[in-house]
Formats: structure tokens, sequence, C-alpha cells
């Protein structure tokens, strides 16, 4: 017993014939292919179903795992009120789940619930399954995303499979999730060239089973492409760990700017070169030893000064035998560190307001590393884990037209009143001089059609 069989699902709610009212017949092929992954799980004969879905109870540090003993939902707030579905929850297994990741440090688990209905992108899928069974007779598990890094998800996916096989369940998986939302200008988010890149690829990863491939696609690739079900993906990964894996690329639509991909994936019996996670810690652990062994005087100052304040609570002095520029010239700077590839802390000041660009960097980077709002302060755990850069402002340049940017070479500054954002050049994801200002006006509260005065800078990045 345990994980059985797998499914890789979009949830157009459109897609319903009540909803779609003949509109879904333009994307017959995912329903055809949707059909055929529904009786793939039926035929798989599951106890227990679980539905990871991206539109559930979502929360940055914490995976919401639905509670209680049953749940309904219906298409009423895209005009098919008729349409609806009622479910029984496996309240042991997530009673078993929710323990396992409790001993294991991962945070899941029942609380935080704010919508006890059934979600679309949990109720799309259940209506195939429940259309190719004659109803739901298996048990359901629903699980959310969270913002945590991929590699948290892949655990949640482990610790699914551990349960599943802890309790004699035989299980199949559903991960909820449409592809990019950025193929076409008329498309729900326009236009990005990432967009149709990352169907593309996710199409070849998980048409072949090739899931350790999953940790390898940026946060800012998948931003840029808005995706919406990568990180579902990753949690069903997990969930066929140390599993053989037989997969089957079954369609691929994107008509109305939204990818639909649909796969199934068959458990053929252990495999134990199919570890996924452990490589891809043991070769991020190599690669971050490398990084370590480049890293310039910038970048080792500011890590030397995360280190010994999170460890030992006290902000270090200047150093010796640091090159004279970092001693004798006076800049902002910005230090931001990284873990997993995901973003976490960054602070810095736009003009000089210490000594010497060393004082600069030491201060900000145990500001960004404690005092970012947007996270909790790192823990000693981490340090191991965290990327570091530094970037040196260069002196800041008011400009009266946007065309003067280049997202590439300059950061921006935008002002209204007592209001100003900054933000960097170069950054993963950001491709135009428009995303550029609305991030920067997001950022400082400024509204998205208020006029700015604008300011660019160009940085020396360290990293």
């Amino acid at each position: 017993m345990g994980i059985t069989a797998g499914i890789m699902v979009p949830h157009p709610p459109l897609i319903i014939p009540e909803v779609g009212r003949g509109e879904e017949r333009t994307i017959i092929k995912t329903i055809e292919a949707y059909r055929e992954a529904a009786a793939f799980v039926a035929d798989s004969a599951p106890d227990t179903v679980v539905v990871i879905s991206p539109h559930s109870t979502l929360y940055g540090d914490y995976f919401h795992i639905s509670p209680g003993e049953r749940a309904s939902g219906s298409f009423a707030r895209f005009g098919a009120p008729t349409v609806s579905l009622s479910v029984d929850y496996d309240e042991e297994f997530v009673r078993e789940l929710e323990a396992a990741a409790a001993n294991t440090g991962l945070a899941a688990g029942r609380l935080g619930e704010r919508n006890r209905e059934l979600d679309h992108a949990t109720l799309v899928p259940l209506h195939f399954l429940a259309e190719a069974c004659g109803g739901i007779k298996a048990k359901v598990v629903r699980a959310a995303l969270s913002g945590l890094s991929l590699a948290e998800h892949y655990r949640l996916g482990m610790l699914i499979k551990e349960t599943s096989e802890r309790l004699g369940r035989r299980t199949a998986v559903i991960a909820s999730g449409d592809l990019s939302h950025r193929l076409k200008e008329d498309g729900p988010y326009g236009f990005n060239p990432s967009g149709p890149l990352y169907d593309e690829r996710i199409m070849a990863v998980m048409g072949n089973g090739d899931f350790g491939e999953l940790f390898n696609f940026s946060e800012g690739f998948c931003d840029s492409a808005g995706e919406c079900g990568h990180r579902a993906f990753v949690i069903m990964a997990g969930c066929f760990d140390g599993t053989e894996v037989e997969a089957k690329r079954l369609s691929y639509e994107g008509p109305f700017g939204v990818g639909y991909g649909v796969c199934t994936f068959h458990a053929a019996g252990p495999d134990e070169k199919r570890r996924l996670l452990a490589e891809f810690e043991k070769k991020e652990r190599t690669e971050l030893a490398a990084l370590k062994e480049k890293e310039d005087a910038y970048v080792r100052l500011a890590r030397a000064a995360v280190e010994a304040y999170v460890t030992g609570g006290e902000k270090i002095a200047v150093p010796a035998g640091l090159p004279e520029e970092m001693l004798s010239h006076r800049a902002g700077a910005f230090v931001s560190l990284k873990k997993e590839g995901r973003l976490r802390g960054c602070i810095g000041t736009i003009a000089p307001t210490a000594p010497s660009v060393a004082s600069e960097i030491i201060n900000n980077a145990v500001s960004a590393a404690t005092a970012d709002p947007r996270f909790d302060p790192v823990e000693k755990e981490e340090l191991a884990k965290l990327v570091y850069s530094v970037d040196i402002l260069g002196e800041t340049e008011k400009i009266d037209s946007a065309a003067k940017l280049d997202v590439k070479r300059y950061g921006v500054i935008v002002t209204k009143g007592g209001r100003r954002g900054l933000l960097l050049p170069n950054l993963e994801g950001v491709d135009s001089v428009e995303e550029q200002i609305s991030i920067a006006k997001k950022k400082a509260g400024i509204g998205a059609n208020d006029k700015v005065q604008l300011e660019r800078f160009e940085v020396v990045r360290h990293h």
C-alpha cells in the first residue's frame, strides 16, 4: 500500500459545461485528457485521494491541511450554483500527517482555516473523478501550498507518502495547477517571454517524470511566467520519492493565454536512485561551498557580520585587512540574503549613513538578517544555506523620463511627497522598465497611476 498513482491537471472552471456554456469546447483536447486522467485514478482504486490545491488557504511559512469530517463546494461564483460536490475527509490520515510534520520540524497542520468550502482548484479535478467513479468513493485530503522553499514542498510530499504507507492506504495524488498565465497579450496577465518557455520546459519535465529538474526552476523565472501549479507539482513529486515512475503526457493547450497540461504518473516500484531531495541537497551543499570560496571582501564582510550577530548577538567592528576603498569611501549599500533560491532578507541605504562602506555593509547585513519586516529573523540553522550579495550604490541622478532608464543598468527611485521607493537594477524576473517602476511604486505605497519624480543610479554588485 502507499502512493499508487498521481495526475497533473489544470483547474479552469470553464471546463465545466455549466460554466463554460459552449466555450469549454475550445479546450476539447484538455477535456478528453482530463477524462483519461480521472479514469486512470479511478482504476487505481484509491482509499484516499490527496488533492494539492494552489487556491486553498495559503500561508508564507506554513502548509495548511484542511481539517474536519466533510467539506462541500459549488461553482456558484462562476455562475453554476447547481454544480456542487461534497466529500468526506480522511481525518486519520490528516492527523497522522500533521504528527509526522511536527516530528520532522515541517510547518504543516490543521491550523488557520479561513474557508471551509472546497475551492475551484479542488472542485474541478474532483468533478472529473466523480464522473469517472460514479461519485467520490475515496476519502479526501486537501493540502495547500506555502511560501516556503521548493525543498520544503518536496518534504511535504515525502511525508504524504510515509503517512500513506504507515496507514496502509492506497493513495492517489492530484496536483492541481495551471501553467503560465502569460502566454498572450490578451490573456489574464498579458504576455511575458518566460510564459511559453516555462510551459515548454515544465511539460518536458513532467511528461518524462524528470522530477529532479523541478528544483532547477528559479523563483524569478516562475514569477515572470506567472505559473500557478509549480509548487503543487513539487509536492506530488515528493510523494514519489524513492519510486520508479511511469509518466505519460496526455495533452497541452493554451488558447486563452493560460497553459493547461495533463500528465499521469504510475508508481512502478521502489527505486533508491530516485531519492531526489537528497541529491538536490548534496548538489546544493557543493555549490554553496564553491560560491563561498569565490566571495570577495564585500560579501565575506556581510557574511561575517550576519554570522557573528546571529550566533553571538554582537555587531562586529570593522576588521583589519580590508581593501582601502571599503575604508575610505562612503556610499549607500544594499545587502541581500537568499536561501534555496528565495529571498530571505534585503535591507539597504540609498545614501551613506556610516563612516565607511565597510560600516555600511555591517549595519545593513545585520538588518537584512534580523529586521526585514517581510521575514522572520535568520536562525542559526539557516546560516550555512545563505547566499549573499552586496550592491554598492553610485550617485543618484534625477531624470525627466522613464526612457532614460535601463532595467539592466540602472536602479530606480520613485518619489511622491514623503513616499520614496527603490528597486535595484538587473533583478531576476524584472524584465522591463515598466515593471521596475511599478514594483518601486508598490514598495513605497504609491498608486500605480500616480505621477512620480524619477531618479536613477548605477550599482557595483558583489556576489
